[in-house]
């Protein structure tokens, strides 16, 4: 079998310094640039995760503001949170802290 291209004239013809140029180029950009197929597929995960993180920041803030809410309308409800989390008391008023497991 002759496998001497130079004298094949089907290579010649079909093998060209521009058509390899080309494929190069194609190959370059399909798997070494910053637009690769791998880079296409790690960017969409990416933005999945950061869909799915916004999301729950949306919930949590939410969840905040209605309790922002809540002690701007309620008073009753600032003053059992300043009594419980704070340790605050009336002027008139004794506190007794127990520590009772």
């Amino acid at each position: 079998m002759n496998w001497n291209f130079r004298n094949n004239k089907w290579v010649r013809s079909f093998v060209t310094p521009g058509k390899l140029i080309f494929v190069g180029f194609l190959v370059w950009l399909t798997f070494f640039s910053d637009n690769s197929c791998k880079r296409k597929l790690e960017y969409k995960t990416q933005i999945q995760e950061l869909k799915t993180e916004i999301k729950a920041n949306k919930d949590t803030t939410a969840l905040y503001e209605a309790k922002t809410r809540e002690l701007d309308t309620d008073q009753e409800t600032l003053e059992k949170i300043a009594r419980e989390k704070y340790g605050m008391k009336r002027v008139d008023e004794e506190v007794y802290i127990t520590d009772i497991p």
